[in-house]
């Protein structure tokens, strides 16, 4: 496909805080879940990029990492990659919580953005618990701050200004033929796709620490001639006594953990799935380089 034949692309990076809801924003724009959600924060571990048609312009959005202050070898890989994302963009728009107050570290982010030669724009997120005053305050602040091109105020999980976000993308899109093929939704994997449904039912129903103490990866995909799949997967952790909360009572949880990412997955499929999950201990995953190659993350980021 070659430029001039009507065609216009465009890469948009989602970056923000932890929770600011990007993840949420990237679902809604692209109209499937492409990106796992959870309440909590850090959920995001690598790029992510889902694909919108809107007329001629294909979007691509990036989603990212919550960018905050890195401290062990994981949380630097995943904040490198958040900002690899932003600076091989078309468009940045930073998405930004207005129902909180000023995440920490916003003021690093906001020095970062200063030398950012994409486009800026600014998303204020989940303007359904903002009073609309408070929300033209915190516009102005942020404005003052950054050379924003546009701003847009929305609610991701309503779905209430998304559609006009793509329209203007797509107005400014440039030029130029498309990345993916036009019924493509998302860059990831299916194997990848699957071990996050999987990660993400752990952060909803496991405690506050326990789910970043954990990986996942899909180790078999067997696919039958009536279009059923079968995967296996290796929930690995690092320590022996975390098997047994995984697992819980009578294999409790860990069951519950995979029926739900079961419903998740045939959902996304589109066809019917046989999840097996297993529990295993692997001391220090996180410093294992192989952990990151399925994420693409970069083991040495500084």
């Amino acid at each position: 496909m070659q430029p001039g034949n009507g065609q216009r692309c465009s890469v948009i990076a989602l970056v923000g805080a932890p929770n600011a809801g990007k993840s949420t924003l990237a679902n809604a724009l692209v109209g499937a879940k492409i990106a796992i959600v959870s309440p909590k924060a850090q959920t995001t571990r690598t790029r992510i990029m889902g694909i919108r048609m809107e007329d001629d312009a294909q979007l691509i959005f990036v989603d990212t990492p919550g960018i905050f202050r890195p401290s062990r070898r994981l949380d630097r890989a995943m904040v490198s990659a958040a900002w690899s994302g932003a600076e091989d963009s078309d468009v940045t728009c930073l998405i930004y919580d207005a129902s909180k107050k000023q995440p920490k570290n916003f003021d690093q982010l906001v020095d970062r953005l200063k030398s950012s030669k994409s486009k800026l724009m600014l998303v204020l997120n989940k303007i359904d618990l903002v009073k609309r005053s408070n929300l033209l305050d915190l516009a102005a602040s942020l404005n003052a701050r950054l050379p924003f091109t546009e701003t847009f105020m929305i609610s991701a999980l309503k779905d209430d200004g998304v559609t006009d976000l793509a329209a203007t993308l797509a107005k400014d899109a440039p030029e130029g033929p498309w990345l993916f093929p036009e019924d493509q939704m998302s860059d990831m994997a299916e194997r990848l796709f699957a071990a996050e449904i999987t990660r993400e039912q752990a952060f909803i129903q496991l405690g506050d620490e326990l789910p970043y103490a954990l990986t996942i990866e899909t180790d078999q995909w067997q696919e039958f001639e009536n279009g059923d799949i079968r995967i296996e997967q290796t929930v690995y952790i690092e320590r022996q006594s975390q098997r047994a909360i995984i697992i819980g009572k009578g294999g409790a949880r860990i069951r519950s953990i995979r029926e739900a990412a079961q419903v998740e997955l045939q959902a996304g499929l589109e066809r019917k799935a046989h999840l097996f999950i297993f529990v295993k201990v692997r001391e220090n995953w996180a410093n294992d380089p192989d952990r990151y190659a399925p994420w693409a993350l970069d083991y040495n980021a500084e």
